[in-house]
């Protein structure tokens, strides 16, 4: 019987995955709780590859991977779930990966987001980043917030999204979603114009240039609350990307425009569980959070980013938390192991400090 590529997908989301690789030679990948594990399937031929990925995509789609050899777009199944696709060529051949996007919005406590992190989703305006690497829930951190706002808030939300991932039921708020490739031609194109669409909130999926860093500033500067991405692990580094991004002489102005409107950056990466229990998501989340007080604010104007670390270490009353502090918690509270830990911290020093000062009794958990 011909494979289909709903069959796979079906498969992934049984199983709780969060990924599906397809390419030719290989039998189908799909990535369970962080791990990569081949499907119980034959090898995949090159014909069989440009079927399955060819199903999911209508003619225009078809025609800009012919030309371009690479695409992005979005496939959903009615009742089973939507999927974030990227086909790409591989050695001649069509190859994709999915990634499979829940179509329930979690909650705030599903993901485990601290308090502060509502908190912050209440404000009026302001530019709130969630930063992390691909992979670590940066878009589903957000959907919990804008889902807040819309249940909480009769405002005007708007969102430019590569791909549309969460599609949002009005419920206290208009909310209008705009797919670059499909429904803009590009993330600066769609805020510049979003300035005159009359928003309260605007979304823009990825900060990746110079032009929709400047735009999502003057847009949080002139009274909107605007929240972001960009593919950073820290706050710290998260405020020097953005600033680096512009030519050194724009970039005091930069760093003067991002003290007064930057609101909090949240960086976040998923850590496997120790011993997940049957059925349960097999990763946590561990954030880092920098709310931007005065003494922040003025440490982001003189350039001085490499003091923010301490900044969030002594925030704690604030909501603040360094990426260490949470991993050592996790660690004592036998949630990951050791080398989990370990793996995901840029300070390992600091971790190695933050568990040694646990009860022997907690560690040994």
């Amino acid at each position: 019987m011909e494979l289909m590529i709903e069959d796979l997908m079906e498969q992934v989301v049984a199983n709780g995955g969060s990924d599906l690789h397809i390419s030719a030679g290989i039998p189908p990948y799909v990535r369970i709780s962080g791990k990569l594990t081949p499907m119980d399937y034959e090898p995949l031929t090159p014909e069989q590859c440009q079927r399955l990925i060819f199903s999911m995509l209508n003619n225009t789609q078809r025609k800009h991977l012919e030309q371009n050899w690479e695409l992005d777009c979005s496939y959903g199944v009615r009742g089973l779930a939507r999927f974030r696709v990227n086909v790409y060529k591989d050695r001649g051949t069509y190859a994709a990966c999915l990634r499979a996007l829940s179509s329930k919005i979690p909650t705030f406590e599903q993901l485990g987001l601290p308090n502060i992190v509502r908190e912050m989703s209440e404000r009026p305006r302001g530019l709130i980043l969630v930063t992390g690497p691909t992979g670590s829930g940066k878009t589903t951190t957000l959907a919990a917030m804008i889902d807040l706002i819309n249940k909480t808030r009769a405002e005007h939300i708007l969102t430019i999204e590569d791909p549309i991932e969460f599609v949002y039921e009005p419920i206290k708020s208009l909310i209008h979603q705009r797919q670059v490739g499909e429904d803009t031609k590009s993330f600066a194109n769609a805020l510049r114009a979003a300035l005159r669409e009359d928003p309260d909130i605007i979304l823009v999926g990825e900060m990746r240039d110079l032009e929709t860093i400047q735009l999502a500033i003057t847009a949080a500067e002139t009274g909107h609350l605007v929240f972001g991405t960009l593919h950073t692990s820290s706050a710290a580094q998260t405020v020097d990307r953005m600033v680096d991004v512009f030519p050194p002489e724009q970039q005091q102005q930069i760093r003067v425009q991002l003290s007064n409107s930057l609101v909090a950056v949240f960086s976040q990466t998923l850590v496997p569980k120790k011993n997940p229990k049957p059925g349960e998501f097999g990763r946590i989340m561990a954030q880092e959070i920098m709310v931007v007080t005065p003494a922040i604010s003025n440490l982001i104007r003189e350039g001085k980013t490499s003091q923010i670390y301490s900044a969030i270490q002594t925030g704690g009353k604030l909501g603040m938390q360094t990426l260490e502090k949470v991993l050592a918690d996790y660690y004592r509270a036998g949630i990951i192991t050791y080398e989990a830990a370990m793996a995901k911290s840029s300070r390992q020093d600091e971790l190695q400090r933050l568990i040694g000062s646990g009860t022997p009794a907690a560690v040994a958990r």
